[in-house]
């Protein structure tokens, strides 16, 4: 991921557009420690000293926050998500975890019901025979296959959300399948983002970027009062942009099938997995939504990915501060009805 540091923010879906401010100075940090992606942290200081001692806020709490998410790994001396996916003589124990997870997975409960199922943190065992096959077709192309149907079925009979069993009092989860596991990759970097924007509000810090893996956040509007020009990346091209936004206190996120992906037979099979078909959904190039909660943009950007845009339509306009805008495959656009009081055309 090095080579790309050069590059963060075109690896990000949207990019922070902006220019020199008065009186406070605009600092740029990038790391590619937390959620295997990229992140950029744009703010405005009075010195160097002032941003890096924010810039160490913000990173050691992704540092939290990715450990704690992470379904992949364990790491000392912490109780995570990979934890709580791991059973023992085949089947799961229930364990105390930290707030964060057991906050995290009560907002991802509640998206499920506003999304009818479309974002689904139970998908944990489908989603990890597509990771499987995508690792194994990136690192051998030669031998890129899809995953067996059957296999995907029979998968998808453990994705029950309701075997997830939370207990706030007790800060404990339990999955009552045996064979179901979470996976978080929805929500748990717009979460995370929300989180930590929400702190630095609390704080008094404003003037500020948070920008991890495509997940926007705007904390406050920029040092001289405007607000913040953000571009939604071209999904064809990746080096333009299709729109033109100005945002202060809100998140962009997008969601699309041109960055994670694998190709078999000359047909790309992207990430983002149908809860319905179980396979890649092909309805649109990418969606962006814009809200001020980075989690609920998250989330939503993945479940408009997966709906039909009548199903995605209805269901944003019916959502109080939520705008999107589609891509086609054709490359033609679709808005919500107020996704244009956000944009402004570059000059």
């Amino acid at each position: 991921m090095k080579r790309f540091i050069a590059f963060a923010t075109a690896l990000c879906l949207v990019f922070c557009l902006t220019g020199c401010k008065k009186n406070k100075l605009k600092y740029t940090d990038y790391t590619f420690d937390y959620f295997d992606t990229a992140t950029t942290i744009v703010g405005y200081a009075g010195t160097q000293e002032e941003f890096d001692l924010v810039c160490d806020e913000i990173k050691e709490l992704l540092g939290e926050y990715h450990k704690l998410y992470n379904i992949y790994n364990r790491y000392d001396g912490v109780t995570n998500l990979c934890s709580v996916n791991n059973t023992e003589d085949g089947v799961h124990k229930e364990l105390k975890v930290d707030k964060k997870i057991i906050d995290l997975l009560l907002y991802a409960k509640e998206l499920y019901t506003l999304t009818n199922g479309k974002m689904n943190v139970a998908m944990g065992s489908v989603l990890s025979i597509w990771h499987d096959y995508r690792t194994e077709g990136i690192n051998n192309p030669n031998k890129a296959s899809l995953p067996p149907m059957d296999r995907l079925k029979e998968a998808a009979k453990h994705t029950d959300i309701n075997d997830l069993i939370i207990n706030r009092e007790k800060s404990t989860v339990y999955l009552k399948d045996s064979k179901m596991s979470l996976d978080v990759g929805a929500i748990a970097k717009g979460y995370a983002t929300e989180q930590i924007a929400l702190y630095l509000e609390q704080k008094g810090i404003s003037g500020y970027l948070l920008n991890v893996g495509g997940n926007v956040r705007c904390i406050g509007k920029r040092a001289d009062g405007e607000e913040w020009k953000v571009g939604v990346e071209n999904p064809e091209t990746q080096d333009d942009y299709l729109a033109y936004l100005k945002l202060s206190d809100k998140s962009i996120v997008t969601s699309g099938n041109y960055q994670r992906y694998y190709t078999v037979n000359g047909v790309n099979y992207h990430h983002i997995i149908n809860p319905e078909t179980l396979m890649p959904a092909t309805n649109f190039r990418s969606v962006s939504v814009i809200c001020k909660d980075s989690g609920k943009a998250d989330a939503l950007s993945t479940a408009l990915f997966n709906m039909t845009y009548r199903e995605g339509s209805e269901l944003v306009e019916n959502l109080a501060g939520i705008e999107a805008m589609w891509v086609l495959p054709d490359g033609k656009q679709l808005y919500s009805d107020g996704f244009n009081t956000f944009t402004y055309e570059n000059e």
